[in-house]
Formats: structure tokens, sequence, C-alpha cells
């Protein structure tokens, strides 16, 4: 027998990035067997329906809902885990919150938040119907803007960078998931060490590449100007982009630029190429398209022209050579839209560009078509390690090929749940291989170089660099290569 309980907790506002994880963290106990804890949103509040909870009519948007269905018995438990969780989540200023003993209520706007102190930022993370005045709010109190959240209209995404420009600021997004402001992480970021090299991204996890390699090789980051991966587009035509690389070349501290980008709009690639040869700081484009460089190869050009050297790119082979049959197919489980798309074109240009015909294919679980109603794949990895068992369970596959983003604000153990499914899904098949292109940095919370341990144990070969990552993949469904072929030990 189980119980529902549902609240609605009026005015109750809590991110839906905590929201998510606690939800998860609720489902995983063994006397739950459902759980959700959401702002009340028309979209919530179906899934809500479609789990079937019954939830009272007049929950709105500022309400937190709250719904647990547990096991005879478990109902109590669930309900004193979901209290300590919410709490863990607060972080209440001390004092206490909403003004006991003495402490100021929290500010109820942007505009009144932004007046208490000398931010020069403001994050918006709401649901994307909801970001628009948010986001002005801020822009008319003279704060620059990062847009974390996804589902925003591109007329109001124009709009507000249009807004942003009549300003002097910079919008950075929406959909922007990683910034890096004078040395502060913004949503998922890594731990680097400072230094001269600016990123402007049209990438979240292209940026977090870019940035760990640059880390990994000894040079170091001053900002990550995330743009938002429609900034390149024909519509919005590389407004807040332009913004960035003007704002960096009047930056001091930057000695070099690197814009890194899902596959732009042709038309706007040569406009930001055309505003980057009137700079006075040198940029190097890493761009995943057929006949760009790779973003492990822009890297490499960085670094060149900054005068340092080239390192080998750490990488952890697999414990056990890997015997794939001929004719076995590459599936590509990724967290990270930019590393996908990498892989592909690099997969593509080694197998033939028909590459579903013959069995491979590449899937983005960060997609917006998977986290509509549902956390980001590097919070919450539970569609991917799905697909991972039901890929292995698919005697064509030869390969698979995953990819791990570390940092701030992601998964605190990844290979914690990962490694096993690798695991498993090895046992079963010694005709299968298992890739990792690990994205992370020694200093991050995650520990890049224990989690590379963990998911070798597992029997995955584990790269940083996702190119190289991607070109072992494509060698071992290649099958054996001449003396010499290599299978992507380097990319230069």
């Amino acid at each position: 027998m189980s119980a529902d309980w549902v609240e609605v907790r009026r005015g109750g506002y809590r991110d839906s990035v905590t929201l998510m994880r606690v939800s998860r963290l609720l489902s995983e106990r063994a006397d739950v067997a459902a759980a959700m804890t959401a702002m009340g949103t028309g979209l919530n509040l179906e899934m809500l329906g479609r789990m079937g909870f019954a939830v009272p009519a007049d929950a709105g948007p500022a309400d937190l809902v709250v719904a647990i269905r547990a096991e005879d018995g478990g109902l109590d438990g669930a309900r004193e885990a979901l209290e300590g969780l919410l709490r863990e989540a607060a972080h209440a200023p001390d004092g206490g919150p909403d003004g006991l003993l003495g402490a100021p209520p929290a500010p109820r706007t942007t505009a009144s938040a932004a007046a208490r102190g000398e931010a020069s930022v403001a994050l918006v993370s709401v649901p994307g119907p909801h970001v628009f005045p948010e986001a002005m709010d801020a822009l008319d109190a003279g704060l620059n803007v990062m847009i974390f959240s996804d589902n925003v209209p591109v007329a109001q995404e124009i709009a507000l960078k249009e807004a942003a420009a009549r300003r002097g600021l910079i919008v950075m997004g929406p959909d922007c998931g990683t910034a890096v402001v004078c040395g502060a992480g913004l949503g998922f970021a890594n731990a680097v060490r400072p230094g001269p090299v600016g990123v402007v991204a049209a990438s979240g996890t292209g940026a977090q590449q870019v940035m760990c390699l640059l880390d990994a090789a000894g040079a170091g980051v001053g900002h990550v100007l995330g743009v938002g991966g429609r900034d390149l587009s024909p519509e919005v035509s590389g407004r807040s982009a332009l913004s960035a690389l003007a704002a960096l070349d009047a930056d001091p501290g930057t000695e070099l630029i690197v814009l890194v980008s899902k596959p732009p709009a042709p038309q706007v690639a040569d406009l930001i190429r055309e505003a980057a040869r009137r700079l006075d700081t040198p940029v190097v484009f890493a761009l995943p398209t057929p006949g760009e460089d790779d973003l492990t190869r822009a890297v490499e050009k960085a670094l060149e022209a900054l005068g340092l050297p080239v390192p080998q790119w750490p990488r952890w082979p697999a414990p056990r050579p890997a015997r794939v049959p001929a004719g076995r197919s590459l599936r590509g489980l990724f967290a990270g839209g930019t590393l996908r798309d990498e892989a592909e074109v690099i997969a593509r240009e080694a197998l033939g560009w028909d590459l579903e015909a013959r069995g491979h294919r590449f899937t983005d679980f960060g997609d917006d078509a998977y986290t509509r109603g549902r956390a980001h794949p590097m919070i919450d990895p539970t569609l991917r390690l799905e697909a991972l068992a039901g890929a292995a369970g698919d005697a064509a596959c030869g390969v698979l090929l995953l990819d791990v983003v570390l940092g701030h604000g992601a998964e605190p153990d990844p290979a914690a749940a990962l490694a096993p499914a690798v695991a498993a899904a090895l046992a079963d098949r010694s005709d299968l291989a298992a890739v990792v292109s690990l994205c992370g940095t020694r200093a991050d919370p995650q520990d890049r170089d224990r989690q590379a341990e963990t998911l070798r144990a597992a029997g995955a070969a584990v790269f940083a660099s996702n190119a190289q990552a991607a070109r072992h993949a494509v060698a071992l469904v290649q099958g054996p290569r001449p003396q010499g072929g290599g299978t992507g030990g380097s990319t230069r």
C-alpha cells in the first residue's frame, strides 16, 4: 500500500535547479515511489497530474507544490527528509530569513536587490515565459544580465539585447549555462586558474571544454562571457557576441580571445569574423563545423599565440584492449550539445556523412526536448543512463561515447552513477567498448582525476579532450588500422 501527500506553500519560491535536485533525491529513497517539488506553473501541474497526484485547483506559478507518494509507513520519513533538503538549500543569512532577529527582509524585486549592493551582474533563472520583465528590471537598474533560463521567445531575446546595447550593457543568454566574470563562476562553471584569455561563448559546454584545456596547459582564464546558443543565429545576428568581443578587447587584462559557438549561421559567422579583425586583441575561433578547428585545436592555437607550450592532453587508457567487431555502430550519448556536435563532425569526416544510415547516432540529452520539465543531465543523469542500458543491449552497438562535465552546479559525483552502468554494460559484452570525454579540472569539486580513475576502473577509456575521445571512438569502430595510423592521440 502507498499513500499520497500533496501540499501547496503559498509564495514559497525556490529556483528550479534546487527543486529538481530535491525531487531526484527524494525519489531515490527506498520508501518513496514518486516525488516532485516544483513551482505551480501550468507545465508542472500537468506533470503532477500525469503522475497521479491530486493538486488543488488554485495552485499558481508563485506557489511551491510538494508531492510525495510513499510506501506504507514511509511518508513521515520522506516528509522529514524533504524539510531537511529544503533547509539545506535555503542558505539563510545569519540572523534568519525575512527580518527575523533584526535581519532586513529579503528583496522582492531585481531592482530592490540591485539597490542594496554594488553588483554589476544579475543572474535570472525563472521559467522562460517570465524572463522578460525580470531581465528588463535588471537592465533598468544598470546591471548586465545572465539569463540561465531557456525557452525564452526569440523576439524577447532580441528586444532585451537591443535594450542592453542602448545602455552599454550585455545580456548573456538566454539559455546561458556558463559564465566567469572577474574570476567568479556563474551557472555551470569550472574551477580554473586566472589568466590572460577571455572567452566569448555561444555554447556552455564548449566554453567549459576550452577553459578546462587552458587550465590543464597552465594557462588561465579571466572572463567567460556566455551569449546564449541562439546568439549567432540569423535572427539574433550576434548582438551579444559583438558586445562581448568589444568588452574583452577593452579589458587590459585580456591578451587573447577565444570565440566558441555551436554551428553559427554562415552570414553571422562572417559578421563576427569581420568585427574580430578590427579588434586590437587577437581572436581564435572554435566552431564545431566541417573545415573549422575543433575545440582542442583552437586551444592549441591560443597557446601557441601566447607563446606557451602545447601539452599532451590528459588521458586514462582503458584497463583492457577493446575488441570491437567490424560493422558495429557508434552511439554518442552526450550531456553537452557542443561536445555532441564536435564529436559528430569528427565521426562524419571519418565514417561518412550518412552516419544514421549506418546505425551511428549522437544524442544531446541537454537539448530542450529532453529538459522540458526535468533537470539538465549534468544534474540528473536518469535519461542518459536509461539510454546507455538500451544501447548496450543492442548487439549492433560496438562503441559507447559519453561526455562527463564537471564543475560547480553539476552532479556532485557523476562517476558514482555512471561507472557502475558502464561496468555492467561491459561485463555483459566482450565486444563492446566505452569511451568517456571528461571535461573538468583538478580543482573542481568533483576532482577530475578521481572521476577519471573511477571511470577507467569501470572499463572506459577516458580523455580530457573531447576531440581526442571522439577520434578514439571512431578508430575503434573502424577497426585495426595500418601501423602508425594512431587513434587520435593528438589533434595537431
